[in-house]
């Protein structure tokens, strides 16, 4: 179930942090499609670089997908009911901390990625709507299929859509990281968070074995 789940965030992670365009211009739906079929291109063309450099993976990250994540909203929500107890002067530390955090770790989940199909449900119109969820199925030969999905917003002051969260096998990303921060939160504070995610930042790159042989 775990490297299920680890497939999934590899599959899904570069299309819900690639949600980007102005509301008006492209639906979310047909944009998640579009931004999938170039992230996986640009692995599969540099996957030889990749294999000699596997840091490479954070500068796809880097260019391609976390300029378009609204990562400042999503680390307000991992931080939840706890955002009360935070310094005001710490939030910027670790906003920054959070965004090279994404950053490390769809770098690491995407070292599964191996050519997976991803089909899409049909197109929905969304000209009201400023939250919006996509759903899709990972399609791999000889595994059982994998459902995902993704949650995008308008923002209110530019009209960008932007993605926030991502749910594989019914498990959500930004719960799974509230999870594993609420007790550091509780009992340690916030600085124990932003040590415990550079210390993770800090690690190098290692290719999933399977994939890297």
């Amino acid at each position: 179930m775990k490297t299920r789940f680890i497939q999934a965030i590899a599959l899904a992670g570069s299309l819900i942090l690639s949600a980007y365009t102005q509301a008006d211009e492209v639906n979310p739906y047909e944009l998640l499609e579009t931004v999938a079929t170039k992230t996986f291109s640009r692995i599969k063309a540099e996957r030889a670089q990749i294999e000699k450099d596997p840091e490479l993976l954070r500068t796809v990250m880097e260019q391609e997908l976390v300029p378009y994540v609204d990562y400042q909203f999503a680390a307000l929500k991992v931080l939840g009911k706890y955002f009360r107890n935070v310094p005001r002067e710490k939030i910027p530390e670790f906003t920054s901390v959070f965004r090279a955090y994404l950053i490390t770790t769809y770098a690491i989940a995407l070292s599964y990625y191996n050519g997976q199909e991803v089909v899409f449900q049909p197109v929905k119109d969304v000209q009201d709507d400023d939250n919006v969820t996509v759903r899709a199925v990972v399609k791999e030969p000889g595994r059982p299929d994998i459902n995902i999905a993704f949650k995008l917003r308008k923002s209110k002051n530019t009209d960008e859509w932007k993605a926030y969260d991502m749910v594989a096998e019914g498990i959500s990303l930004l719960s799974s990281k509230q999870s594993e921060f609420e007790p550091m939160l509780r009992q340690d504070g916030i600085q124990t968070v932003i040590d415990a995610m550079n210390n993770t930042i800090s690690r190098p790159i290692v290719l999933n074995p399977e994939k890297a042989e």
